[in-house]
């Protein structure tokens, strides 16, 4: 399997835009030969860690979902992406596996870290280019168990969509300790690990980025500048 992770500047509020910069990195992976394109924790209509943010773009999900689904309806790739979205009155931090222009399923953040938002309960895991993978998120990385119940159920990588856009000395700890996480569930699971992050700023939030691709030794095989919009790629076995 080849599997892409994105690192690009977060776009809040503006679905139109997303898309259309979805639909450029679909192109491209599509030439490409990716398998797997990931892009950074709720990106779609954008991370944020007030519940009013949250709520306010959850309500709008449902339609931004819909158009994405539209915009990448030809591609080939499979998309992991996420937003946060309402269900049942429960709001949660879901990232969404889109394929042939339709949602064919979606993971819910298990450890959620925002105001407002419901804790997943389940692991589904998922194929892409003959390999099967799950995902955790963000702040699932923190947490062991997460990634083992995934690898329990015989998945090959593990994806995490990130974002790490935070005050500026919470994101100076975390700088190099992300991507440190990545290679401690790499190694605890054998799992090839991808994780996709945002980064530059927002207000006073600042993201370095930690996208990288992860070796089940713990190797980083792959790994975009700080600072930098890029992308992680990597073929897979």
């Amino acid at each position: 399997m080849r599997i892409a992770a994105v690192q690009c500047a977060a776009i809040p509020d503006d679905v139109a835009r997303v898309c259309a910069t979805v639909r450029e990195r679909v192109a491209w992976a599509d030439a490409a030969g990716v398998d797997l394109l990931l892009f950074p924790e709720a990106w779609l209509t954008g991370h944020a860690w007030d519940a009013a943010t949250v709520a306010r773009r959850a309500d709008v999900a449902e339609a931004a979902i819909d158009a994405l689904c539209r915009a990448v309806a030809g591609a080939r790739a499979t998309l992991v992406i996420g937003a946060f979205v309402r269900e049942a009155g429960r709001v949660f931090n879901r990232a969404l596996v889109i394929a042939g222009g339709r949602v064919v399923g979606h993971y819910d953040k298990a450890h959620p870290n925002e105001p407002g938002v419901t804790a997943g309960e389940t692991f589904p895991t998922f194929t892409a280019g003959g390999m099967r993978f799950g995902i955790n998120i963000c702040a699932d990385a923190n947490h062991p168990g997460a990634a083992q119940r995934v690898a329990d159920q015989g998945a090959a990588a593990i994806l995490y969509p990130l974002s790490n856009m935070l005050p500026l000395a919470t994101a100076e700890r975390w700088r190099a300790r992300s991507v440190d996480n990545l290679v401690a569930r790499a190694r605890q699971t054998g799992c090839w690990v991808a994780a996709a992050d945002v980064t530059g700023t927002a207000g006073d939030l600042r993201s370095f980025g930690g996208t990288a691709i992860v070796a089940p030794d713990g190797a980083v095989l792959a790994l975009v500048p700080e600072g930098e919009e890029g992308v992680a790629c990597r073929s897979i076995r």
